[in-house]
């Protein structure tokens, strides 16, 4: 039989010419690289993590591989991040979302996080986990970029949202989101809005003052997974302590949340050194603080807070002081008083450096080739222990809440690669890492003891190779001297992490502990007064503390 073969010309010539073109067919070894660059990054079970292979130049912790896992695993993409400060959020959320990444999960992400934190995200997403994620700038690039990180404020404006809102993402990460736990608030409505298929809340105080707010938090993960509103509050009422010592509730709450606490991460961490150094004002100092009081004391009903703030503005430098009365002297706003305050300006005006001032510089000279950070409350303090420091030839650099986005970035690396020191007012105490840096100054102390934490945890965290050095500077015989002694060192907030002070406050029914600690000085006819409402005070928190340690400890056991 005989079989006749014909040659199809075109069908050769047309098969060589898509080859050589690379159109729909390729060469043998494109096809065999393909092959081979596929079997590589194949993922052969689900089980595990494959993002820890593709990043040799990073340690995990034990405690992050298995929060990150637990989340893949376990919560399905979905989940509160709720460590303690200094553990390692940013570092698990970055290995869920590369591990989802790698698996082909994920390639559209929004990340929603604090104005001033936006560069670091940026930054940390490229540099550690080689995510090319990109920052929303004036130009409108939701659709054009596959990873942004933004801060909610960006994206809940007009023109933004509702092209946010139209786009179908496959991962939303929300950084300090306990800032969402109010569900009547505009955005808490904006993220619940976002399709997401997987979801991340970062927070290291989930539930603060009612048990609403994890329901609320939990709503925007999984919504229904603790029923409704109403169902929740009739069954779980709004008490905190149910938390710990319902089973069933703690049972649903763990299947969206990790916590892991310092203790409990088996880690060595660096020890916390704890200094208070005392200063005395010289003679001139004293009689000026002397004579404030004096005037403060017998100014009209409604000027206290004004008077609480002058006087801690001369325990803190003279600049501040003479700056906010002359302001006061220029708008009339001190009555019958001019002539007395007119008077003291002067003297503060004549006054010799601060005794505090001094006193930081001692103690940046006594290390010459190590880093510190300098915190004040006051704007014009900054300022003038710029100016000293540089008197004594050492290089500083400010940072402050009024920086953009870009300076922050740049001061930060003037200190880490240039400068001495860098003196912080409060926009420091959260927003950059400075591990690099393990000597912290408290010039001025706040009287928020959740601020001093946040300053604390700029050094103090995951990454600090150094055991870090704390000085608190406090002038004796004024204000300073109680608030250190009798709410500081008496509730021991120095060397213990304030994780649960907010619990503790609410359980007081402290809002706001700054305003609390400004209506007992302005309460108090004498200094004796003040430090037996503070003494009172600080003993209340101590005794709070135990008894929530205790309530959680034995929750946990029962459950256990």
């Amino acid at each position: 039989m005989n079989i006749e073969i014909k040659k199809d010309q075109t069908f050769i010539d047309e098969l060589e010419s898509r080859i050589e073109q690379a159109g729909e067919f390729c060469s043998w070894d494109i096809f065999n690289m393909s092959y081979h660059s596929s079997k590589a990054t194949l993922t052969s079970e689900f089980k595990g993590l494959t993002a820890p292979k593709h990043l040799p130049h990073m340690e995990f912790l034990p405690h992050q591989l298995d929060c990150a896992q637990q989340v893949v695993e376990e919560m399905n993409g979905r989940g509160i991040l709720a460590d303690e400060v200094g553990l390692g959020k940013t570092i698990e959320a970055g290995l869920v979302l590369k591990e989802y990444m790698i698996r082909g999960l994920v390639k559209k992400a929004l990340i929603l996080v604090p104005a001033s934190l936006v560069n670091q995200w940026v930054t940390e997403l490229n540099q550690k986990f080689y995510i090319p994620a990109a920052s929303q700038r004036k130009k409108y690039a939701w659709e054009q970029y596959d990873i942004i990180v933004t801060s909610i404020d960006t994206a809940k404006r007009p023109q933004h949202r509702e092209i946010i809102q139209e786009i179908n993402y496959d991962f939303i990460l929300i950084d300090e989101a306990h800032k969402l736990k109010n569900s009547k608030t505009k955005n808490y409505e904006f993220v619940r809005s976002l399709k997401k298929k997987y979801c991340l809340l970062l927070t290291a105080t989930p539930v603060q003052n009612r048990l609403s707010d994890i329901f609320n938090l939990v709503s925007i993960l999984k919504p229904g997974h603790l029923g409704n509103y109403e169902d929740f509050t009739n069954r779980f009422g709004r008490d905190r302590k149910r938390l710990f010592n319902d089973d069933y509730l703690k049972q649903l709450i763990q299947k969206v949340m990790v916590r892991n606490r310092r203790g409990d991460t088996g880690v060595d961490w660096t020890k916390r050194h704890v200094e208070t150094v005392w200063v005395d004002f010289s003679d001139e100092e004293q009689q000026a603080y002397d004579q404030l009081t004096t005037i403060t004391r017998n100014a009209e009903k409604g000027s206290s807070f004004s008077a609480i703030t002058l006087t801690r503005e001369l325990c803190s430098s003279r600049e501040a002081c003479y700056l906010s009365i002359q302001k006061m002297i220029n708008k009339g706003l001190i009555g019958a008083q001019q002539e007395e305050y007119e008077s003291l300006i002067q003297q503060i005006g004549q006054l010799p450096h601060h005794a505090k001032a001094q006193k930081m510089v001692q103690l940046i000279q006594q290390k010459p080739n190590q880093k510190f950070i300098v915190f004040t409350e006051y704007r014009a303090s900054q300022l003038y222990l710029q100016w000293l420091l540089q008197q004594h030839g050492i290089s500083s650099v400010p940072f402050r809440g009024g920086f953009k986005r870009s300076k922050k970035d740049w001061m930060r690396q003037l200190f880490q690669n240039h400068a001495q020191v860098l003196i912080a007012t409060e926009a420091g105490g959260e927003g950059i890492n400075l591990q690099f840096c393990n000597n912290m100054i408290n010039y001025d102390l706040p009287w928020n003891p959740m601020r001093l934490e946040q300053r604390i945890g700029r050094i103090h965290r995951f990454g600090q190779q150094e055991d870090v050095h704390i000085y608190n500077l406090a002038i004796r015989n004024t204000m300073e001297e109680h608030v250190l002694t009798l709410l500081y060192e008496k509730i021991q907030l120095f060397e213990k992490v304030v994780g649960n002070l907010d619990s503790i406050l609410a359980e007081l029914n402290i809002k706001d502990m700054e305003k609390e600690m400004n209506r007992i000085f302005s309460e108090s006819e004498t200094d004796g007064e003040a430090k037996i409402k503070l003494d009172n005070l600080s003993s209340v928190i101590s005794f709070t503390q135990e008894r929530l340690i205790e309530e959680e400890l034995n929750g946990t056991r029962e459950s256990s």
